[in-house]
């Protein structure tokens, strides 16, 4: 959570462990940096970092030691170590949150220079001090292992967020790496999976089976069971569509087209190797969860190839309407004109005055519920 809005936004950076005199230089700072004027913002940020807990306003390598031997002597100098009270409970112990976002920084940081080992370690770290994965690093994690050549890390971690009988947090946030094995789901666990599977994992998934085992019937279920859950990320590898430039900021449901984004931006390279791509373009069972049929009811014929029919309406509304020709979306027009407005009408509608958006937070034995 974005410390200017949770529970910190209330009690301070870290719990109040950060000046807040060194909190406002630093929210200058970055405000003038996102405006592009970074020589405006070196004064303030150099200001911010004068207290030496404001870990957010250091260079990376700095802030990561010094945060570790602040909280050290803040904590106890065993807060790092196995069996302490505080590993497991790292973000929910509020002072621990600006090291946190420390890792996170690092992480991202270690990725575009494709560093992608370091990049995977700091994330083991991360979801070892925080199983519960509040920084949403598992969305990231497997793709990373991928990217790094750790491919059968990369299946052990999937597959124990995917189990369907999980009842709690995997230890060490799934980062206990076990041996995968090549036998095919169960059907009670598929048709689990076809109701809540996470769309990014299961790509994952499919990718590392096939990486392991080659054009295996465990690899072709789970590449199914991706098309499934989130066809966007399909759709757009074998269309060959140019890789997505950044990560989507934007709010996103579960198995969103904003969640496709984000995993194509961080994994589509490895898909368009040529014999990844052309083991999914092969997989029949799975384009069919692609294929889109003509919207008119009078037609209803199906694509040949992904992404065949290119009129398209309601794009940025929940329906789409998909025409195989333009005459057949003329045709059409009159049934589909209400559902069209509606979603038109939707999309416009303004926020009424005084409408708030709630977030909560919980730290520190505390709640904070955050109207916006």
């Amino acid at each position: 959570m974005n410390r200017r809005h949770g529970m910190e936004s209330k009690l301070g950076v870290g719990g109040g462990t950060v000046s807040l005199e060194a909190q406002n230089n630093l929210d200058r700072a970055e405000d003038l940096c996102r405006r592009r004027k970074p020589e405006k913002a070196l004064p303030f940020l150099l200001k911010a970092m004068e207290d030496g807990n404001n870990l957010d306003a250091f260079a990376l390598e700095n802030a990561e030691a010094k945060g570790r031997e602040g909280l050290k002597q803040l904590l106890g100098a065993t807060c790092f170590d196995d069996g302490s009270k505080e590993v497991g409970k790292f973000y929910s112990i509020l002072e621990t949150r600006p090291y946190m976002r420390v890792l996170q920084a690092q992480v991202r940081l270690y990725f575009e220079a494709s560093q992608f080992g370091k990049s995977s370690d700091t994330m083991i770290e991360m979801l070892r001090l925080c199983p519960g994965d509040n920084m949403a690093q598992r969305t990231w994690h497997g793709s990373m292992l991928l990217s790094a050549g750790r491919t059968a890390e990369a299946l052990s971690f999937v597959k124990q967020w995917l189990a369907h009988n999980r009842r709690q947090t995997p230890p060490r946030g799934g980062t206990i790496f076990q041996t995968p094995s090549s036998d095919c789901l169960s059907s009670e666990h598929e048709q689990a999976l076809l109701k809540r599977g996470d769309g990014s994992m299961l790509h994952t998934a499919a990718l590392a089976c096939f990486r392991l085992w080659g054009d295996c019937p465990v690899a072709r279920q789970y590449l199914r069971l991706a098309a499934c859950a989130n066809p966007v990320i399909l759709t757009k590898i074998l269309a060959k569509l140019d890789k997505p430039r950044s990560l989507n900021n934007n709010p996103r449901g579960f198995n969103s087209p904003e969640e496709a984004q984000d995993y194509l931006w961080l994994t589509q390279n490895l898909w368009m190797d040529p014999v990844v791509w052309e083991w999914a373009n092969n997989d029949m069972d799975a384009k069919k969860a692609l294929l889109k049929s003509c919207s008119n009811v009078n037609c209803n014929v199906v694509e040949q190839s992904v992404t065949q029919f290119k009129r398209l309406c309601c794009m940025q509304g929940t329906v789409q309407a998909v025409y195989c020709t333009q005459e057949c979306q003329k045709s059409h027009w009159k049934t589909h004109k209400p559902t069209c407005k509606q979603q038109k009408q939707l999309k416009d509608m303004p926020i009424p005055d005084g409408a708030h958006m709630a977030s909560a937070d919980f730290a520190n034995g505390m709640s904070f519920i955050n109207w916006a």
